[in-house]
Order: structure tokens, then C-alpha cells, then sequence
């Protein structure tokens, strides 16, 4: 007969290998809460850890805070402030830093990794390194070719190579593509030099190479209105387009055919996030500090006055409370950030309610929205007229103009204000990963991998061809992929 093989576990590992696996980076928040649910190994210290710590897992988040990139650039107060707004509990620190970059990023979901971006007329979305879009394809946004006029389903996109696509962005007339190895692809209309290349007498209609980085790898670009900004690995800021309003960052309203490097003030040390409204652009540092440049007429600079800023210039007015800004989003009108206790900034124009404070005001510098402050935001999102606030139980909350439902209240009418944040009901079946709004639509991805989508689909920028628009959130579905139905 055969030896019997005794079947082992966690449990039997020896303390110190186990404290290794689970300070190895790869395990998340809701994993650790879930270890220590369902075995006792990791319930107590076992005298591996400081007094302070009351479990193996207690500690284990403490160390993988510590080794995070947010929390590693934040002085010893903003860590005391988050630690406690937290509740003091590493664990959820730890859920909030992870949710803040994973919002912003890729989120790992149960279909796998996943990226929402909604342009005016159309969506983006990444799953597992493959790009799909649907919508219209006006100027060639989809990349699907010229023959393409609108896609009705996500469609999976071509790439001249075998690109693995890390980050999206979407405009109303262009879109731009990041690859795991650096890479940016941009398609669309080029008239104004914005998909950075030279040829500018024909719409770009499959992603294309953009040459002048291909030496320079990037992390992230964004997509304005007829021009682009893109972040490299290296945390600088290059940009090309149309430069009428400054909105470039060069010092100068000339345009830049092929993308060219943003000089920040020496005391910069490195870009972590860049954000573009239509004539504006944002760089936030990885010391909190949140640079604007472009026009001001709409006092998205937040400077306090109107006016147009040809080169970065830092918002002061946050630097001064001691605000560390870890994430921003640029409306078309208006601007809203995150702190790094989870607390939310908005200024700009007042419309319909977009800043969330009860009124219409237009607010010149960056004002707190106390009426969710108690609340612990990881994500926030800006489109025309409207914001929506993402928090750390997977909530949405959204204010501001519905435009055509977009706003997703299915008790109010499609051209409603709502002036304050209110939760959406509406999403409450499912937690909330990430959120994406444009004109007149928004799209969301759940922890399960499932996109949902809301507002106007004249043009099927909600993956359906018979449905003018969706007041209730509707499943849009992958193209070649079987999915359950939404229902509500």
C-alpha cells in the first residue's frame, strides 16, 4: 500500500512564514479581514508582533500601510489623522489606500482586472490587458477602423502589436492607450496635433504609436479637449495640442505638434496623477501639492481670481491648511479632489448643484463637503455638471445636474439639480469599484466585474442599440462573452 499523505494547511506553516505571506504584498484588505474570520492562527500575535497589535493580521496591515506608496509620502501627521479617521484600524487603512489607487487605476474584480473611461459619446473599457469600446465612432474613437460608425457592444480593439493595455482616457474626439511596457497609442481626429503625431490630414482610426515617447515609457495620460497630457514613469509631464489657453503648461498659447516636457518648479520632485478639463490641466506631486495651468474663467485653477495660467502654478490655499491631495478629478466646469484623510474638496462653477454644498455658488478656491465628511471617499469623479463621490463600503454618492438621467436618481426627472450628495439607491445591490462620467452618461464597475451603465444612449455609448437612454442601471456586455443579466 501507499504512504498516506497527510494534507497540510496555513496552519501548520511555521509563524514567521506565515507573518511573510501575509506581508508579501499580494493579498489585499478583504482577504486579511477574511483570514482572520475563518482560522485562529491568526486571531493572536503569537509574540511575533508589538504589544500594540492585537493579531498576526493586525500587524500584517500595519506593514503593507506602511510599504504603500500614498501612505509612505504622507508626514507623520496626515498618518496619525487617517489612522484615526480609520477608526484605528489598520485594516481599513489599508482597504481605503488600496481603493484609492485601485479607483483611479485597474481594480481587481472577480472577471478580473478592469478600467472604465466614458468619453462624450462613447466608453473605453480594459479587461485583463484587452481593450474593448462601444458608442460612436465619430473620428474614429473606437479604433475599430473607418468603416466603423457605431458599436452597439463592447468590441475588443486591435493593436498593431500584442499590446497589454494598463490605462485608458477618453475624450470627445480622441482616446489614448498606456501599455504595461510604456507605450501610448492615441486614435481619433488629429486636426489639432492632439493624438500627437505630424499627419494631421486624416483621423487616426486604430490606435497608433505614438513615436515622439517611444524612448520615454509613461503610466498614465489624459485626454482634454484637442489636447493630451501624459505622465511618465519617471513623474514628469509632457503635452501636445491645442494650446489657445495655456492649457499645455508651456509658458505660451502655441500649439505642440508631438508631445513636449512641462518644467515644474525645481522643488518638484515628481508627478504622481494628471488630470485635463476641456482648456485646463492638473499635476498633483507626491508630496500632496496640486499644480493647475490653463484658463481660469471658470475658476477651475482655484487660484481665487480669473485668469489664464500659462505655467504651473501650485494651489496654495490647500498647501496652507495642509491638505495632501491625493487624488483629482477635472470637470468640464468645475474640480474635485481628495484628501488623504478621505475627506472631498470642490471649487469651480456652482451649476446645478456640481460642488455639492447646497446651493449654485461658484466657489474661487477649494471649499471642504462637510455633509459626507464622516464618510471615508476613495474615489472622485467630475463630468459636466455633475460629481459622483465613490466611499470605502463600495457606495455611490452623486450631485448635480441628472442630464438625461445621467445622474442616476431613478426618482427624479431627467433635468433635475440635485444640490447636495445623496447615495444612489439605485446601485445599493452592488459594491461599487470604480465610476466614469462624461456628457450625458456614466458608467460603474462592480467588485463582480459587472459594468453598469446609465443616462443618454442615443449613440449607444451604453453598449445597446434599442434603448434611447437608461434612467435604471443597465448591464453592458463584452462582446464573445456570456454574462448573467442586470436586474434591478
Amino acid at each position: 500500500m501507499g504512504d498516506c499523505v497527510k494534507s497540510s494547511s496555513m496552519d501548520d506553516l511555521p509563524l514567521h512564514i506565515i507573518l511573510d505571506i501575509l506581508t508579501s504584498g499580494r493579498l489585499g484588505a478583504v482577504d486579511l479581514v477574511c483570514l482572520e474570520l475563518t482560522s485562529r492562527t491568526f486571531w493572536a500575535s503569537h509574540g511575533l508582533c508589538p504589544p500594540k497589535f492585537r493579531s498576526l493580521v493586525d500587524f500584517a496591515a500595519f506593514r503593507l500601510c506602511g510599504s504603500h506608496p500614498i501612505y509612505s509620502s504622507l508626514q507623520d501627521n496626515a498618518r496619525s489623522e487617517l489612522y484615526d479617521q480609520c477608526n484605528g484600524n489598520w485594516k481599513r487603512v489599508l482597504r481605503f489606500l488600496q481603493s484609492v489607487e485601485q479607483s483611479s487605476d485597474m481594480v481587481q474584480t472577480s472577471a478580473g482586472n478592469m478600467q472604465i473611461k466614458s468619453g462624450n459619446y462613447h466608453t473605453l473599457l480594459i479587461n485583463d490587458f484587452r481593450v474593448y469600446s462601444c458608442g460612436s465612432n465619430i473620428c474614429g474613437v473606437l479604433g475599430h477602423g473607418p468603416e466603423t460608425t457605431q458599436c452597439a457592444a463592447f468590441t475588443p480593439i486591435g493593436f498593431p502589436s500584442r499590446a497589454r493595455v494598463i490605462q485608458v482616457s477618453a475624450s470627445h474626439n480622441h482616446a489614448a492607450f498606456v501599455t504595461q511596457s510604456g507605450e501610448v497609442f492615441t486614435c481619433g481626429d488629429n486636426v489639432s496635433f492632439c493624438c500627437g503625431h505630424s499627419d494631421t490630414s486624416r483621423p487616426i482610426f486604430k490606435p497608433k504609436l505614438v513615436e515622439a515617447l517611444k524612448h520615454i515609457p509613461c503610466k498614465q495620460v489624459v485626454a482634454g479637449v484637442s489636447f493630451t497630457m501624459f505622465l511618465t514613469n519617471e513623474g514628469h509631464v509632457y503635452t501636445c495640442g491645442l494650446n489657445s489657453q495655456g492649457q499645455l503648461g508651456h509658458g505660451d498659447t502655441q500649439d505642440r505638434p508631438t508631445p513636449q516636457k512641462v518644467e515644474f518648479p525645481e522643488s518638484v520632485s515628481s508627478i504622481v496623477q494628471i488630470a485635463a478639463g476641456p482648456t485646463y490641466g492638473l499635476a498633483l506631486t507626491n508630496d500632496g501639492t496640486l499644480f493647475s495651468f490653463g484658463s481660469g474663467t471658470n475658476f477651475c485653477l482655484g487660484h481665487g481670481e480669473q485668469h489664464n495660467g500659462l505655467q504651473p502654478r501650485a494651489i496654495l490655499s490647500l498647501k496652507r491648511k495642509g491638505i495632501h491631495v491625493i487624488r483629482v478629478s477635472a470637470g468640464n466646469e468645475h474640480v474635485v479632489a481628495l484628501d488623504s484623510n478621505g475627506h472631498v474638496y470642490t471649487w469651480g462653477k456652482g451649476y446645478c448643484g456640481a460642488l455639492g454644498h447646497g446651493d449654485e455658488i461658484d466657489k474661487i478656491t477649494p471649499e471642504l463637503l462637510t455633509s459626507i465628511r464622516s464618510h471615508l471617499a476613495v474615489q472622485v469623479c467630475a463630468g459636466k455638471r455633475k460629481t459622483f463621490v465613490l466611499v470605502d463600503d463600495g457606495s455611490v454618492y452623486g450631485f448635480g445636474w441628472m442630464g438625461f438621467g445621467s445622474l442616476g436618481f431613478t426618482d427624479r426627472g431627467v433635468s433635475d439639480k440635485i444640490l447636495k450628495p445623496r447615495v444612489l439607491e439605485s446601485l445599493k445591490p452592488h459594491h461599487i469599484s470604480q465610476v466614469s462620467t462624461a456628457l450625458y452618461h456614466t458608467v460603474v464597475v462592480t467588485n463582480e466585474g459587472r459594468v453598469l451603465g446609465f443616462g443618454d444612449n442615443e449613440r449607444a455609448q451604453l453598449g445597446h442599440d434599442s434603448l434611447r437612454s437608461c434612467l435604471r442601471p443597465t448591464e453592458i456586455f463584452i462582446e464573445g462573452k456570456v454574462v448573467d443579466d442586470a436586474r434591478q
